[in-house]
């Protein structure tokens, strides 16, 4: 930039765009200044190197609020857990239901776990009656990842993700 190009001469474009053709360094820096603005080696592999006329400081902010706006809208997804048991009642499922709506919402994964405790666990056929009633009462905004499972002996699981 500007005082740093050593290599003469230099294909010039100016700050509209147009090829100003080849010149010396000091003829291109002088027209620059006489603009009011920088002269950037845009690219020096080329020979002889392209080097424009343009507002350095300007161009270094755009980029940098570029950045920072890209990176707003990115969003990490988070695993969300919601836990059940297998003698969960219909009210108390509606409301993890409700939860688990918004949390897909915020385009985050829902993990559901029912439960089995004692004699719960020669029920399991009741925790995966549970899990596809939940699948049916959320197919309007979730897609199943992982399919209702026995995990470890005693837990069910299912895995939810947002659609797209």
């Amino acid at each position: 930039m500007n005082d740093r190009i050593r290599i003469t001469p230099v294909r010039v474009v100016n700050e509209k765009g147009e090829m100003l053709g080849e010149m010396p360094t000091a003829d291109a820096l002088a027209l620059a200044a006489g603009v009011g603005m920088d002269l950037v080696e845009v690219s020096p592999e080329v020979r002889p190197p392209v080097c424009r006329i343009m507002d350095y400081g300007k161009t270094q902010y755009e980029r940098g609020k570029k950045q920072v706006n890209g990176s707003k809208r990115q969003r990490n997804q988070q695993l969300k857990q919601i836990r059940l048991r297998a003698k969960t009642g219909q009210h108390d499922i509606e409301f993890k239901v409700n939860k688990a709506r918004a949390f897909l919402e915020r385009k985050d994964k829902v993990k559901i776990n029912v439960l089995f405790r004692g004699r719960e666990n020669a029920h399991h056929e009741r925790g995966r009656e549970m899990l596809e009633g939940i699948i049916e009462m959320l197919a309007d905004t979730a897609t199943v990842e992982r399919a209702p499972s026995m995990d470890s002996g005693r837990s069910m699981t299912m895995t939810l993700i947002p659609k797209a």
